[in-house]
């Protein structure tokens, strides 16, 4: 018999003999054949599962909460993270770490030494660069390893349906082939540092206001061609090794005991082959919720009304309500991850993590991601000749970071502390990173003022050449923004300081768009987001021209609250007295999110999808579209910078298929280049974008007929169109 057959046939035996029917306890394996890093991740799964005892089986779906218990401290081997499982010695399984979030890894390990944060989520959907998000990635999942985590819960690719939403910033805009393509690429990095990756919220947590009990209604159909389609090319292009269900009902089921969502859509027609996470708190029941598809529960003894998959889960087993051949189903796709992304086979051992590194990293991904909206004149790039007077937002101690559990604590620390909320969804911090001292290096007169006092900060910019404002917004997990307005008076000392000196430039570091009634009175304006660690570089880099902006809006910017399909959000604001809604009724937009809603409804934004200025100019040329091998279009434009400075632009394709209302975003090219250079650039279309889902048939379609193709500076403004005649394809297509 050959070693590995030898090897099986030796775990089927011990399998038996432990009594997979019940909780005998198993004697130490000989051996451990399911270290045998030749074998495929299922086979070493399968071996595993088959040698535990349902004791080591019901410890695997349940992770504790991993920070500091109020009764004790943390259990031996526990990081302070935000989940834990202990190690299982017999069977070779180290402690098992979980941490917080899209942004960087939001909980140190016990080292006290903090880490280095991206920019929000939305900076890195405005690159339209997936390379920008496949290096933060890899920056945050290096770190979540050097401090000692298996699973980092990165992955936030809830579609913008609502400006106000608290958790956009970890999210990636409005768009779901841009928003699953930089999630996709973000996962791809995270994993490729041996940690498991986890695509959330699944799905249609669109927004914050009673998030544990609103139900999101939606036709089914629209939530395929929308929120779902983001989260298909997510997992397509990424591959993560787990999923979290979100907190909402959908169509009046929760998430995580939705069998249509988690069984059939999610395991069976996607073929996704690792666990379901709950969200923390997010677990209703024990066998109805592992039935419908949900495979671990997370920190239920803290934030579940019971440890369901516990106690409640046990009885249900033993009563045969719950069977076997699920439960092992639920740790074999758990071990699968585990296996199949390095976790077990590269121990997690502590090690340095390169701070000033990964905060280059930040830096550049913030300059690749951060939107200007508003030059006129040529205002920027600045002058190291000129005098600057830097006003408002702690420019001169640092950069806002949104709240919740997304927000990282910078290796530098607060240098703005004690803000208020400091309970939860806070603390509002910033990052150590200031702007001011940035600019002091690069310009030559910078001085500060910190805006507190709009006539003093007038005769500060009237006392200098240009005038540069900050303005902030803050944002966190668990609650809505009431409206889209600046806080704490802040248009007034815009339009004060504007007033005083025409040349003044504004940088928003908000959640997204705000209202700006000042914006035709100052020169120049430019979205930061929430800038990470090495915010305060980045701005002043593209400040001085020393790197050029080169973000697209990942999501359209609305002149005011009444241009969207809820103008507004009931149980909305921090302190909110006002009930939640039961019900948020998803199909007065559908699948037309965004820009799409702003086309069918006639309506012109301020600033539309996909829109950006740089320092340079650009012109297209030879615009033509024809089939690949495999019959999928792909469009052809030559890119020539016509300026006189360097930059990177962003040629966006737009499918309108025959008899739609709407376009959608089918492809486009991160292009840079240097003044009088061009490239001829080829863009794939997504097949899914040019498809329609056909529900009685269960599959995507593309029907056959023109389809106009459009070339495209942003969603509203197209260069050039030509059609394309595409046969029928059914039943048909599939995600990459």
């Amino acid at each position: 018999m050959p070693p590995i057959a030898r090897r099986s046939a030796l775990a089927l035996a011990l399998a038996l003999a432990t009594g997979l029917a019940g909780s005998v306890q198993a004697a130490p394996p000989a051996e451990r054949p399911w270290m045998d890093r030749s074998l495929s991740p299922d086979r070493r799964a399968e071996l595993i599962v088959a040698a535990m005892t349902d004791d080591e089986k019901f410890r695997m779906i349940r992770a504790d909460f991993g920070q500091v218990k109020e009764k004790g401290p943390n259990p031996p081997g526990a990081l302070n993270g935000a989940g834990f499982i202990p190690a299982i010695p017999r069977l070779g399984l180290p402690v098992l770490n979980e941490t917080d979030a899209g942004l960087g890894v939001t909980r140190d390990g016990n080292d006290g030494l903090g880490a280095i944060s991206l920019p929000a989520g939305l900076a890195t959907a405005a690159s339209f660069d997936p390379a920008v998000a496949h290096a933060g990635g890899r920056m945050i999942g290096g770190e979540a390893r050097g401090k000692g985590y298996g699973v980092l819960l990165a992955g936030g690719v809830n579609l913008t349906r609502d400006p106000r939403n608290g958790r956009n910033f970890e999210y990636a805009g409005e768009d779901p082939v841009l928003a699953g393509t930089i999630v996709g690429a973000t996962v791809k990095g995270v994993q490729e540092r041996k940690v498991v990756a986890t695509v959330k919220h699944f799905v249609i947590n669109d927004l914050e206001s009673g998030r544990n009990t609103l139900s999101s209604d939606i036709d089914p159909v629209a939530l395929r061609e929308s929120d779902l389609l983001a989260f298909q090319l997510a997992i397509a292009k990424g591959d993560p090794g787990s999923v979290m269900s979100s907190y909402n009902r959908i169509n009046g089921t929760y998430a995580g005991e939705h069998d249509w969502l988690l069984n059939q859509v999610l395991k069976q027609e996607w073929g996704f082959k690792g666990y379901v996470m709950s969200d923390w708190g997010g677990v209703h029941s024990g066998a109805k919720a592992a039935l419908a598809g949900l495979d671990q529960e997370s920190a239920g003894e803290f934030f579940d009304k019971e440890v369901y998959f516990d106690k409640p889960l046990r009885a249900a087993y033993a009563s045969g309500e719950f069977p076997k051949a699920r439960l092992d189903d639920m740790v074999k796709r758990i071990m699968r991850s585990l296996f199949a992304h390095g976790v077990i086979d590269e121990p997690l051992k502590k090690s340095k993590v390169p701070y000033e590194a990964d905060r280059i990293v930040a830096r550049d991904a913030l300059e690749a991601g951060a939107v200007l909206l508003r030059n006129e004149g040529g205002l920027l790039p600045l002058s190291a000749k000129q005098s600057v007077a830097v006003i408002g937002g702690h420019a001169d101690k640092g950069v806002f970071a949104g709240g919740g559990s997304s927000l990282v604590t910078d290796v530098a620390g607060d240098p703005v502390p004690g803000l208020e909320p400091q309970k939860w969804p806070g603390p509002m911090k910033y990052h150590a990173s200031a702007p001011l001292g940035f600019m002091q290096k690069l310009g030559g007169k910078v001085s500060f003022d910190p805006g507190t006092d709009p006539a003093a900060a007038a005769k500060a910019a009237a006392g200098a050449d240009v005038a540069v404002v900050f303005v902030t917004k803050w944002a966190a997990e668990s609650f809505d923004a009431p409206d889209l307005a600046l806080p704490d008076g802040q248009d007034a000392l815009v339009e004060a300081v504007a007033k005083a000196n025409p040349k003044t430039v504004v940088i928003l570091e908000t959640n997204g768009p705000v209202k700006m009634p000042w914006l035709a009175h100052v020169g120049a304006a430019m979205e930061a987001w929430y800038p990470g660690s090495g915010g305060g570089d980045a701005i002043a880099r593209l400040l001085y021209g020393v790197a050029a902006p080169s973000g697209r809006l990942p999501l359209s910017w609305p002149k005011d609250e009444s241009q969207l399909p809820r103008a507004t959000i009931q149980g909305a604001g921090l302190y909110a007295k006002a009930k939640p809604a039961d019900n948020v009724d998803y199909d007065i937009e559908g699948a037309d999110v965004g820009y799409r809603w702003f086309e069918k409804t006639k309506r012109e934004p301020l600033f539309p999808f996909g829109y950006g200025l740089t320092y340079t100019n650009f012109a297209y040329s030879d615009f033509a579209v024809d089939k690949d091998a495999k019959g999928r279009p792909v469009a052809h434009v030559t890119v020539k910078n016509t300026g006189k400075a360097a930059g990177a632009d962003v040629p966006q394709i737009y499918v309108t298929a025959p008899g739609a209302a709407t376009r959608r975003l089918a492809g486009w090219s991160k292009v840079a280049l240097k003044p009088g250079a061009s490239r001829r650039v080829d863009i794939p279309l997504e097949p899914l974008a040019l498809a329609r889902y056909d529900d009685k048939a269960g599959g995507w379609h593309v029907a056959a007929g023109s389809y106009a193709i459009k070339l495209a500076r942003s969603a509203s403004d197209v260069v050039e169109e030509t059609n394309v005649t595409l046969g029928e394809s059914f039943p048909v297509v599939k995600a990459p």
